[in-house]
């Protein structure tokens, strides 16, 4: 947290002395008003670009990563996996039937299967676990 708050006031400093020197050189006549325009609009675009690769590594688990030993460990079956995986995605036990094509009944049957393999007493205390155990992605 701190890291990141000293990137961003880095930043902003920067900013701040990119316009200060925009703003000399403007009044001066050096540059025109498009040079500097053009200057902060394409250090912008690298920031972003930058922030977008470093946040894109960190994100979730991948396929591989997935602990499907361990699922087998639990006994959660195909069906039972895939709706744990939806109920991930925040999806209601219609949506979930209606994804799957199933009724609502069943998804039913499947999260209450999934509560007690898990050892949960909530659905959101299933993904946690499931999260932890390294059997959905993150």
């Amino acid at each position: 947290m701190k890291k990141t708050i000293f990137v961003f006031s880095a930043l902003i400093v920067a900013l701040l002395v990119l316009f200060k020197l925009s703003e000399y050189s403007y009044i001066s006549g050096d540059l025109g008003i498009e040079t500097v325009i053009s200057v902060v609009a394409i250090l912008f675009f690298a920031i972003g670009v930058y922030i977008n690769k470093r946040t894109s590594k960190r994100q979730g688990t991948s396929v591989d990563e997935i602990d499907k030993e361990k699922v087998q460990y639990l006994g959660i079956s195909k069906r039972e996996y895939e709706v744990l995986v939806h109920i991930s995605k925040g999806l209601s036990n219609r949506e979930i039937g209606d994804t799957l094509h199933v009724s609502e009944s069943t998804v039913k049957t499947h999260v209450s299967n999934l509560l007690v393999k898990l050892d949960a007493k909530r659905r959101t205390q299933a993904i946690q676990k499931a999260k932890e155990l390294k059997i959905i992605a993150a």
